[in-house]
């Protein structure tokens, strides 16, 4: 079998692993050194990758809840910023938004809260979530389905939550570490 490069295209798993990490402790250096040290292990055992076991982005997301977890760095789910700033107005709805958000994701258990970081913030599939986490895809989707639901019901009539980025929303499973 031919090996594959888990680094093949490292500024599209960079990426990836900068969203996991922003979307579970906030955007900023945190992160960075989160992006930083999950690349240094990867380089480091770079030999243990498995294209068979999942793809190099459930890999590194693999790597990043390790050291986070390692890091003892409490999750604190957040929205990214965006690069356009914002006018006053959708400044201050954005921002109660993103409070609301908050305060409902911190009424989630942390199992839910894990799902969906590895869902919307590091953009993985419900398979590749399995993989990571050692579950059948069916019960991560239906995992998932339930933490949104409960997320919806925290942010009452009408509110919004994270919309599906590429497939369609399947619930998780708790991940096990």
């Amino acid at each position: 079998m031919r090996q594959v490069d888990p680094f093949a295209s490292p500024e599209r798993l960079i990426a990836r692993v900068y969203a996991y990490a922003a979307y579970r402790i906030g955007s900023g250096p945190d992160a960075d050194d989160v992006v930083q040290e999950t690349f240094a292990r990867a380089l480091r055992y770079r030999d243990s990758f498995d294209p068979r076991k999942g793809d190099p982005a459930a890999w590194l997301v693999g790597i990043a809840r390790r050291c986070l977890a390692d890091r003892g760095v409490p999750a604190v789910d957040t929205l990214t910023e965006e690069n356009e700033p914002p006018s006053t107005h959708e400044f201050e709805t954005r921002s109660v938004a993103r409070l609301d958000l908050q305060d409902a994701l911190a009424l989630l258990e942390p199992r839910e809260r894990e799902l969906l970081s590895l869902r919307y913030g590091a953009d993985l599939t419900a398979r590749q979530i399995g993989e990571l986490a050692g579950m059948k895809t069916n019960a991560v989707e239906v995992a998932l389905h339930r933490a949104l639901a409960r997320l919806r019901a925290q942010l009452g009539e009408g509110g919004e939550a994270p919309a599906p980025s590429r497939s369609t929303v399947r619930p998780l499973a708790a991940p096990t570490d």
